[in-house]
């Protein structure tokens, strides 16, 4: 089993790393394959709304949208970290994350998710609420932990101070793998989740 990691932070070993890397570790002593991806120092450009993705089975920019699309694919598990902006994500990251699941046309159905922030003081429970919505909108689980996922400081070494926030990632990270692993043997016993076709509706009223 493989949980992928997204850094939406333009530091590569700043203080969302350090959160991710909490739980990385954990996640392997779980027997768990990790992977983490930085994106937040990258030139990422947001969705345009072409739908070319439709047609194609691909974003019609090819940049590392595209080439995550097959690891997000193959992993049974996506833990999205963010630095706080303004009380939200880093726009780089939305950008990323908007084109990756619009594009991404395979199921991710009971695919497992996780949102981890990291901030100097506020912000991080918008932020948080955000990230999660990627997740709800896409039929995967949340994980929880024993508190919201995140961590404060203002680098890498304060982070590592945040004790309760260290904890908070390896227990997300135990939960994740619990919750992972629980699916698997679900599917083995019961089979994949039944399927309805899609309906979309406009509200629109006349004034």
């Amino acid at each position: 089993m493989k949980v992928l990691l997204i850094n939406g932070s333009p530091h590569a070993q700043g203080c969302t790393y350090t959160a991710l890397k909490e739980a990385a570790d954990t996640l392997n002593l779980e027997g768990i394959e990790t992977e983490i991806l930085q994106v937040g120092h990258l030139n990422i450009r947001g969705c345009i709304a072409c739908r070319k993705c439709k047609t194609d089975g691909k974003c019609v920019f090819d940049d590392l949208v595209n080439e995550t699309m097959p690891k997000f694919k193959e992993c049974d598990g996506l833990i999205i970290g963010s630095p706080v902006y303004y009380a939200s994500a880093n726009g780089t990251l939305i950008s990323f994350l908007d084109r990756l699941f619009y594009s991404s046309g395979f199921d991710k159905t009971m695919k497992v998710g996780a949102s981890v922030v990291s901030c100097r003081r506020a912000g991080n429970t918008a932020t948080f609420d955000e990230l999660n919505k990627y997740f709800t909108i896409s039929g995967m689980p949340i994980v929880s932990s024993c508190y919201w996922n995140m961590v404060h400081g203002n680098n890498a070494d304060e982070v590592k101070q945040d004790l309760e926030g260290l904890q908070t990632m390896r227990v997300l990270a135990r939960n994740m793998a619990f919750l992972m692993k629980s699916i698997q043997l679900g599917k083995e016993a019961y089979g994949e989740t039944p399927k309805e076709e899609r309906i979309y509706t406009n509200f629109i009223r006349s004034i």
